[in-house]
C-alpha cells in the first residue's frame, strides 16, 4: 500500500476542487474457479436403481403400517419417510437415536441380516396403548420388565410384517425378527461396509419419534439384481416379450393323422370287419401331426406305456426351408417329445 506525503495530498485536494483528478488505472479481478468438495469417505455402492427400489419399499411399508399399527394400538398413528443416506456402517451408527432398541432382521431365504432401530420412548408409548392406556404425554425411558419385553416382541412383529410384505414385492424375500435388543447388532457388518440408511418419522398424539432401517450392502448383494429391477428386465428380454408367458398357456388341440382318402358313399357302406383301405400316402412317411389345422411335424406311431403315442421324426418347416428347427425342440429327449394321439 502506497503512503502519500502531505504535499501530494494537498495537491490532490486542489485538483479535486477543479475537477482534474487523474484517471485511475482499471484493475482486473480474477474470479477464482469453483471448488467442489468431494467426500471420498462416502460410499456409492448403492446405485440409483437400488435406491429407488428401497425407497419404493419404504413408501409401501409406511402406507401399510399406518393402518395396521393404528388398528392394533387403537390410536391414530402416522409413519412418514424423512430421508435416506449412503454411508459406511460405522457412520450410520451415529444416525440412530439415543436409547434405541435394535432388532436384527434376517432376510429369508438369503440368510443375511439388517437392523431395525426404534426409539425406546416410542416402544413404551406403544406398550401403554397395547395395555389400554393413551399416549397423553411424552413417556420417559425406564427399565423394561419381562412383561414389557414380551409385548415389545409382539410390537416389533407387527412392524416387521408389513415391512416384510414390501420387501417380498420388491425382491421376493421376507424379513424375520431373530434377535431384539441385541448387544452385538453393530457387529453384523464391517466398519467400512457401504450401508443404506432410511429414517422414518413416527407421529402419535402430536409426538414425534424416529424409526431407522440400516441395510448393509453385503446383506442385499445376493438379490441386488432383483432389487434394482435388472433381473426382471433380463427375463423379459429372454422371453422376447412380456406376453410370452400368457400366450404360452393357451391350450391348443394336437391331433395325429395317418392319411386321408376320398371314397364313394357306396364303398364306405360296403366296409366291414377285415376290410382294407388303401391310402394314397406312402407308408414310409408315417403320420402327420397337426396343431389345430396347422401341419406341424411328421411322426411315427407307437405307444408310451398303456397309451398310444407318436414320436416326432421331422418338422414340415425343416422340409420347406432346409434349415434346422428351433433348438428348444431338439434339446428335449425323445421321451418328452411324445404326444398322445
Amino acid at each position: 500500500m502506497e503512503v502519500l506525503e502531505q504535499d501530494r495530498i494537498a495537491a490532490l485536494v486542489e485538483a479535486a476542487k477543479d475537477g482534474q483528478l487523474p484517471e485511475s488505472e482499471p484493475t482486473t479481478t480474477r474470479r477464482s474457479g469453483r471448488v467442489r468438495t468431494v467426500d471420498f469417505s462416502r460410499p456409492t455402492k448403492f446405485g440409483a436403481d437400488h435406491q429407488r427400489g428401497l425407497n419404493r419399499a419404504t413408501d409401501t411399508f409406511c402406507q401399510t403400517a399406518n393402518t395396521r399399527l393404528s388398528s392394533e394400538l387403537r390410536w391414530p398413528l402416522e409413519l412418514e419417510p424423512l430421508g435416506t443416506a449412503q454411508l459406511t456402517w460405522t457412520a450410520t451408527q451415529g444416525q440412530i437415536a439415543p436409547n434405541s432398541l435394535l432388532a436384527v432382521l434376517e432376510i429369508e431365504p438369503v440368510g443375511s441380516r439388517i437392523v431395525l432401530a426404534l426409539e425406546q420412548s416410542f416402544v413404551i408409548v406403544c406398550l401403554e396403548c397395547m395395555l389400554g392406556g393413551a399416549p397423553e404425554r411424552p413417556s420417559r425411558n425406564r427399565r423394561l420388565t419381562e412383561i414389557d419385553w414380551s409385548l415389545a416382541h409382539s410390537l416389533f412383529d407387527s412392524i416387521v410384517t408389513p415391512l416384510s410384505q414390501a420387501w417380498k414385492e420388491l425382491g421376493g424375500v421376507t424379513l424375520k425378527v431373530i434377535e431384539l435388543d441385541a448387544p452385538d447388532a453393530s457387529q453384523i457388518a464391517s466398519v467400512s461396509e457401504p450401508t443404506f440408511s432410511t429414517q422414518i418419522e413416527v407421529k402419535i398424539n402430536q409426538q414425534s419419534y424416529s424409526l431407522g432401517l440400516l441395510v448393509p450392502w453385503a446383506a442385499i448383494e445376493p438379490i441386488e439384481r432383483r432389487l434394482s429391477g435388472r433381473e426382471q428386465d433380463e427375463e423379459e428380454s429372454a422371453h422376447g416379450t412380456p406376453l410370452h408367458d400368457p400366450l404360452g398357456n393357451v391350450p391348443v388341440a394336437v391331433r395325429a393323422e395317418v392319411a386321408h382318402v376320398q371314397m364313394a358313399v357306396r364303398d364306405i357302406l360296403a366296409l366291414g370287419p377285415g376290410s382294407t383301405i388303401h391310402f394314397e400316402a406312402p407308408a414310409a412317411d408315417g403320420i402327420e401331426l397337426y396343431a389345430d389345422s396347422v401341419p406341424l411335424a411328421r411322426a411315427r406311431a407307437g405307444r408310451h406305456g398303456p397309451r398310444r403315442a407318436v414320436q416326432l421324426s421331422g418338422f414340415f418347416e425343416e422340409e420347406r426351408s432346409g434349415t434346422t428347427h428351433a433348438a428348444d425342440f431338439q434339446a428335449r429327449p425323445d421321451a418328452e417329445r411324445r404326444r398322445s394321439a
